[in-house]
């Protein structure tokens, strides 16, 4: 009998994310995966800044940016008839390197301790894997799957076996996590219906898509036009959307099938033609995989619990990829689940802290699917016109139609702040409102608020540290201004409860200003419980803050 904490199934980003966040924390946790490790494929492209930002947190943003395109590689989205044919849009962003120079000089909606990170999914895993070995408290076990679980009130007992056969055996746990993709197993067993919408069908980014990893070193000898991140292929013929995965010779490309197309038949030729379709153009490539998927979803789990079984990312949330929103809203629900196990393992709150893991990322499943399938509806009902490729004046007028609409699409889905740091968990029963309205949520603009229950406002400070560098891991007090109020009965209301807070002084008026108060409580997730004039009612609000 193995004896854990919690046990995870399932070992891509939610999984080993939450792996990441338990382990510093001393949490034994059990995670398996029943493929031999983590992907090959390259799956998610995009990595979303807040999502950089707990990876600063945990200590290894400056790693994953190293990793995916060269640092010099631009990170643009252009779209074009075919790759070798007319470009009609871009929209031009940071390399890696620009992002970390230019992210110190950004205020407005992008002031940000982190900006985007163009990488595949694929080198994300790895590292994160990495670190999660490093702590001694994780067991990682790919090549191992949940065969079955039952919950027993006080304890999961389940059983895990070989992928590849052997005996099985059984576990113990306080809490099992479903982390288990799309299919999962956990959430069927627990007979949790999906919400939301799917099925629906588009020209692109709605219906059966083709996808191809391969390898093309003489790309960029036949592309005519300035080097991309995401090149997208408009024409009534093969519309797909091709993301560079090393920057020399991979790509990850997706291309939209046609009613009366079965790819149950093709053959690496049959991949390479579509290739060549989006190109314009043979060329030598090498077939690493291929394969279908269906977009035109936009699905949530209607619960995430059920007593001491949770569901988090793909499990819980089904999305179209437009905006890169799937695997960046399962970062987030580990982040705000594990730190309520841990405090709830560690005897830091009662069991009912892990309630308000549904009450807060169920409604943030339903925002974002919602933003995804508005971005899929932009480009997706945007049809490519037959005679758009002519070299006539109708030609010449249909492409500029396109270049418009495709140009205003790609601010729409790829210049997303709001979306990124706007996620806010409004009526959550942790959060301390104060009476205050938050600014509304708009995908393209972003205003940073204290308001209670969303991202805190980001600051760089004169030492050229961020803001969000002075916090502490778990829960962090700011103390405001030249001359704060006393926060000893913070202090003293911690140490009652067994939290584990710091106070962080900032004498800054600026940062005084920024907050609109002289105290404010972050939460070990980085958001804001509650801000004040004064430390009067401490006790109350860490009560609040934690459940208790």
């Amino acid at each position: 009998m193995i004896d854990t904490d919690v046990l995870v199934a399932g070992g891509g980003p939610c999984g080993l994310m939450l792996a990441n966040e338990l382990g510093p924390r001393g949490v034994r946790l059990l995670l398996v995966d029943a493929k031999p490790g983590t992907a090959f494929n390259p799956q998610a492209n995009a990595t979303q800044a807040r999502t950089m930002e707990h990876f600063r947190r945990l200590g290894f943003a400056s790693e994953v940016r190293a990793q995916g395109l060269p640092a010099d590689h631009p990170t643009d989205i252009a779209y074009f008839t075919r790759y070798t044919g007319h470009e009609l849009a871009r929209i031009s962003l940071p390399t890696a390197a620009e992002a970390v120079r230019r992210i110190r000089e950004m205020g407005g909606s992008w002031s940000a301790a982190e900006l985007p990170h163009r990488i595949s999914q694929k080198f994300v895993e790895a590292i994160l894997r990495r670190h999660a070995q490093a702590h001694q408290s994780n067991d990682i076990r790919y090549g191992w799957r949940l065969a079955a679980f039952e919950d027993r009130g006080d304890h999961v007992l389940a059983t895990i076996e070989p992928s590849g056969g052997g005996p099985a055996q059984q576990v113990r746990a306080r809490y099992l996590v479903g982390a288990d993709g799309a299919r999962s197993s956990v959430r069927q067993a627990l007979g949790i219906a999906w919400g939301g919408e799917t099925g629906v069908r588009r020209e692109f980014m709605g219906g059966q898509m083709f996808a191809v990893y391969l390898r093309a070193p003489r790309f960029y000898e036949v592309l005519p036009h300035a080097r991309a991140w995401m090149y997208v292929s408009f024409n009534p013929q093969r519309r797909a959307f091709m993301a560079s995965v090393d920057g020399r010779e991979e790509f990850a490309l997706h291309a939209a099938l046609h009613p009366g197309e079965d790819p149950s038949t093709w053959t690496e030729a049959d991949a390479k033609r579509v290739y060549w379709e989006t190109l314009g153009r043979e060329i030598d490539c090498e077939v690493l995989s291929f394969g279908t998927w269906l977009a035109g979803h936009a699905l949530h789990a209607q619960s995430l619990q059920r007593g001491r079984v949770f569901i988090a990312g793909d499990a819980a949330h089904l999305f179209t990829p437009t905006g890169g929103l799937g695997y960046n809203t399962a970062v987030e629900d580990a982040v705000n689940l594990a730190w309520k196990l841990a405090h709830v393992i560690q005897g830091r709150a009662t069991p009912a802290l892990l309630d308000s893991y549904e009450a807060e990322r169920r409604p943030l499943a339903q925002r974002n699917t919602a933003f995804a399938r508005q971005f899929a509806d932009s480009v997706g009902l945007f049809p490519a016109a037959p005679r758009l490729e002519e070299d006539s004046p109708e030609g010449e007028a249909l492409r500029a139609e396109a270049s418009v609409r495709l140009d205003a699409h790609a601010r729409l889905e790829f210049n997303i702040p709001g979306v990124t740091f706007g996620g806010r968990y409004d009526g959550s029963p942790l959060i301390v409102a104060d009476g205050t309205q938050p600014p509304p949520d708009r995908p393209n603009e972003y205003q940073a608020t204290a308001c209670p229950g969303g991202r805190p406002p980001h600051a760089w400070l004169d030492d050229g540290r961020s803001l969000y560098d002075s916090f502490h891991r778990e829960w962090t007090l700011l103390a405001l201004g030249p001359s704060p109020p006393d926060a000893a009965p913070f202090i003293d209301a911690a140490q009652a409860l067994g939290l584990d807070l710091r106070v962080v002084a900032h004498e800054s008026p600026a940062l005084r200003e920024l907050y609109a108060a002289p105290l404010a409580l972050i939460r070990p997730d980085q958001v804001v419980a509650w801000r004040g004039g004064d430390a009067s009612s401490a006790i109350a609000v860490l009560r609040q803050a934690t459940g208790s």
